[in-house]
């Protein structure tokens, strides 16, 4: 079955992008160097989108995961940072830069009994007056960080908040960083 293969293009990019994330879990990188171009199935891809004062997420209600950044499977001729801004903008309306280091690498099954799956979760930085479009069925609304809402990847909530911390500590006078993408 090539056609399910992720490809060439794909595969560099995704490799690329593992080597960049500021969090790795799960082995990501070497399970998808193990995989290489020639893995059937699919890649995933977020994006971790905070507002202005990195005090809130912006999260869509999946119909069985729960709340969840937007993202989803990164299709034939793409790449995954490509597939998460297609994501965004699918699910929410909003069209945002991403910030070079995607957050987080890993493997996970999306879905009870299935197949692991290599995801890279990006982050942004939007402005949350911008009025949402949220695709039908997946109502997007902001979260405050340090709430608690239900989701398929709990733990997923304390890595957001720590790497909302990393952002407001690299954009700080004094620091001689900003966050990429801004």
């Amino acid at each position: 079955m090539a056609e399910n293969r992720i490809g060439q293009r794909a595969f560099e990019a995704a490799a690329a992008d593992a080597d960049l994330a500021v969090v790795e879990l799960d082995g990501a990188r070497r399970w998808l160097a193990a995989a290489g171009p020639e893995l059937e199935g699919p890649l995933a891809a977020e994006v971790w989108v905070f507002d202005g004062t990195l005090s809130r997420i912006l999260l869509v209600q999946h119909r069985w995961r729960g709340l969840v950044p937007p993202g989803g499977r990164v299709e034939t001729g793409e790449t995954p940072r490509e597939a998460a801004g297609r994501e965004l903008l699918e699910e929410t309306g909003l069209r945002a830069g991403l910030f070079r280091e995607p957050a987080l690498a890993t493997v996970r099954s999306y879905r009870p009994g299935a197949a692991p799956t290599f995801g890279l979760s990006y982050a942004a930085v939007v402005d949350a007056g911008v009025p949402l479009q949220a695709e039908s069925g997946q109502p997007a609304a902001w979260m405050r960080l340090e709430g608690e809402w239900d989701s398929c990847f709990p733990g997923d909530r304390a890595r957001m908040r720590r790497h909302a911390a990393r952002l407001t500590s690299r954009s700080r006078p004094g620091s001689g960083r900003r966050p990429a993408g801004s």
